[in-house]
């Protein structure tokens, strides 16, 4: 492990030497987190397997739990991935760089800890202007999942990195917050019919005027049954706060209501209560710690808020958080659903 993390706060000015200067780690096969639109991404060359090590060793992830390798430019595809199908490229010119997965064939130059194993490889072009800047300086893909401790909440600024990972990671480049606050869709396009292993920034309903018929390959239960993992996501506990989470799902009106009675259960056993609540409903109750997940009916507010909202209950001595379920299932809401499942420790449906 590492003794000092190096942080690069980049701007205008800094711009080309932060971006050198961390391009040089990675040649090193060191290692370098660095923001994305969707959370922060801890970076490895994709094809040096004792680079790609470095990221299981400081996140403590599972082996055959499959990275995600980033690319600067399609050209790149020919260096990673075989038998693509026409409809990948289709799906390339409509949504990348962004946040679309698209799970192919690997070719044999990528190192087996990076595919957790499988005969394929997950690919993105992401949208941020530092990560397709360093991607090209460093000449290589990188695998580069979310640059948090494994089961964590998925970082979305340089500080959450820094508080998972300082000391164990060789530099971080603090770009600000990022956009979207979810990560990426993961879309298998191997078989005939494209199946969504994971949801995320790309809704069902947007990929589907481009592919017809798509599968849901994943579920939102916190830990999957199958033995094998086609996608980061499916398996193990994910998104987690230290604290324990109960996510109340359903109307407004009627989540107000429960979360209302359970904070005065809650407050009569003595424990502090941390809300991560929706606007609305925040007019309606009130506890010892509150923290915004935005407007009901527009998800992206929650897709921004909820890795945040989360460490920051972690951070304000709460025994319990109550997480508003009342956000919209709809777009990216689905994906804000599923992460927040996937953290909860029980689910209450009213």
């Amino acid at each position: 492990m590492n003794n000092k993390t190096l942080v690069f706060k980049i701007d205008e000015s800094n711009f080309a030497d932060i971006i050198s200067k961390a391009a040089r780690i990675l040649k090193q096969g060191g290692t370098v987190a660095f923001p994305t639109e969707t959370v922060y991404g801890l970076g490895a060359n994709a094809l040096d397997p004792d680079a790609v090590l470095k990221i299981f060793e400081a996140k403590g992830r599972p082996a055959d739990n499959p990275l995600i390798v980033h690319i600067a430019s399609k050209d790149s595809l020919d260096m990673i991935a075989t038998d693509i199908p026409p409809i990948a490229f289709e799906l390339m010119d409509a949504f990348w760089p962004g946040p679309l997965t698209l799970v192919l064939k690997r070719k044999s130059v990528v190192p087996d800890i990076t595919t957790g194993g499988l005969d394929t490889v997950a690919v993105r072009m992401p949208d941020n202007p530092v990560a397709l800047a360093l991607i090209k300086e460093a000449g290589t893909p990188l695998a580069a999942p979310s640059a948090n401790t494994s089961g964590r909440p998925s970082p979305t600024t340089a500080e959450h990195v820094i508080s998972d990972l300082s000391g164990r990671i060789d530099a971080v480049i603090d770009g600000g917050a990022v956009e979207v606050g979810v990560e990426s869709t993961v879309l298998d396009v191997t078989s005939d019919i494209p199946a969504i292993l994971r949801p995320g920034g790309v809704s069902l309903e947007v990929i589907k005027k481009y592919v017809g018929e798509v599968v849901i390959g994943y579920t939102d239960q916190a830990v999957e049954e199958s033995d094998v993992v086609r996608s980061p996501g499916m398996k193990y506990t994910h998104y987690s706060p230290k604290t324990r989470v109960v996510l109340v799902e359903g109307d407004g009106m009627a989540v107000a209501a429960k979360i209302s009675e359970l904070i005065d259960s809650y407050s009569e056993k003595n424990m502090r209560v941390g809300l991560l609540i929706t606007d609305e409903t925040a007019k309606h109750v009130s506890a010892d710690e509150m923290y915004s997940l935005g407007r009901r009916n527009v998800p992206e507010d929650a897709a921004r808020n909820l890795f945040a909202g989360l460490r920051y209950m972690d951070g304000m001595d709460v025994d319990i958080i109550i997480v508003d379920g009342s956000v919209k299932c709809d777009g990216v809401g689905v994906a804000v659903l599923n992460r927040l499942r996937k953290a909860a420790n029980k689910l209450i449906e009213v």
